[in-house]
């Protein structure tokens, strides 16, 4: 099949398709058929002048554009079968009368060209083998000697003009190689529309498959790893927001405590800095709170007058404590116990509130 000489179809030019596909080889080009066309536009223009140049058919036929060949690349019958006569080939209609009455049987030929709608394509045997050389195919299709007659019917059928070409035709390698050997064919050529819609179909295909398998394979790690991010994110913002909400405690605690500290002093005590007091002030002020902390005391029973406790020289002991050994520094404790719990009180009570 490679063997095969076969031109695809390109812009409108299937007459020079067809020609060559018969031939099997580049044996003309659209400029080589426009000469032709172009010779027989002259020629028929001639035969026109002959009845007079002033007359009405000569100016309608100049008006007209030509019947050879126009600006897409078609090209007439007439210029198929001048083309063909270089060679010494000659067309004639399958189904007319005079053909018809020679009883030829199609397989016995050697080649046809088949017309529709301005679209020309040759069917040709090589070797032993038909093929329909349409250039309209992706490869040349292979046609079986019982199923020439029902193609070239059916052909007919659909309005297709076909000719017979009478003649020798040019020898090819094709021709010779397929007297050796048989082709077989498995799956038979696309049309050329067929085979491109097939192929955006396969891309089109091929890329929702890849976006499909990028979904599948890729979509839940990316997803996971988003959803890892999510979690870190909400798990610093929580953090965050419970940092925020123990420094605002704290400082509502240490408001509490100051409003606390300021409630606890007594009233007659004067408000002043603790720079601005001495130390023996300090102690002075510390032992009056402590006095009015302290319940009313009892007198000491008799057993105990007996052992009289040394009155405190210096502010480094407690008045009227129950323990005889009681520092200052025990008082000083006592009293960040009590300062410590008036602030949890006063916390509690405007928790509630």
């Amino acid at each position: 099949m490679e063997s095969i000489f076969h031109e695809k179809q390109e812009g409108s030019l299937c007459a020079q398709h067809c020609l060559n596909n018969l031939l099997q080889g580049e044996y003309f080009s659209p400029v080589e058929l426009s000469s032709i066309a172009h010779q027989l536009d002259e020629e028929e223009r001639m035969r026109m002048a002959e009845g007079g140049v002033t007359s009405e058919d000569y100016r309608t036929f100049i008006q007209q554009p030509s019947g050879n060949m126009d600006d897409s690349g078609f090209f007439s019958i007439q210029v198929i079968s001048n083309a063909l006569k270089v060679w010494g080939l000659e067309l004639i209609l399958f189904n007319s009368p005079e053909y018809q009455r020679l009883g030829i049987d199609p397989i016995n030929e050697r080649s046809f060209i088949c017309n529709y709608k301005e679209h020309w394509f040759t069917v040709r045997k090589l070797g032993k083998q038909w093929f329909n050389l349409n250039s309209l195919l992706t490869g040349p299709e292979l046609i079986s000697d019982t199923y020439l007659a029902l193609f070239l019917a059916q052909l007919q059928q659909e309005g297709y003009s076909i000719f017979v070409v009478k003649g020798d035709l040019p020898d090819c390698e094709a021709d010779q190689l397929l007297q050796m050997i048989r082709v077989h064919q498995m799956h038979r050529p696309k049309l050329i529309g067929e085979e491109l819609a097939q192929m955006k179909d396969q891309r089109v295909q091929t890329v929702d498959s890849d976006e499909q398998t990028l979904e599948v394979n890729d979509g839940p790690g990316i997803l996971d790893g988003e959803e890892e991010d999510l979690q870190r994110a909400l798990a610093l913002s929580r953090q965050q927001i419970d940092m925020e909400d123990e420094e605002a405690d704290l400082r509502r605690a240490i408001q509490l405590s100051m409003q606390g500290s300021s409630r606890n002093i007594p009233q007659d005590v004067p408000q002043t800095s603790g720079a601005q007091l001495s130390s023996e002030e300090l102690r002075k002020r510390r032992e009056a709170y402590f006095e009015k902390q302290q319940p009313p005391q009892q007198e000491d029973p008799p057993a105990q007058l007996s052992h009289p406790r040394e009155a405190p020289t210096t502010g480094s002991r407690a008045v009227g404590s129950d323990t005889g050994d009681t520092s200052e520094e025990d008082m000083l404790q006592a009293a960040v116990t009590m300062s410590l719990e008036t602030v949890r009180n006063n916390f509690i009570t405007e928790q509630k509130k």
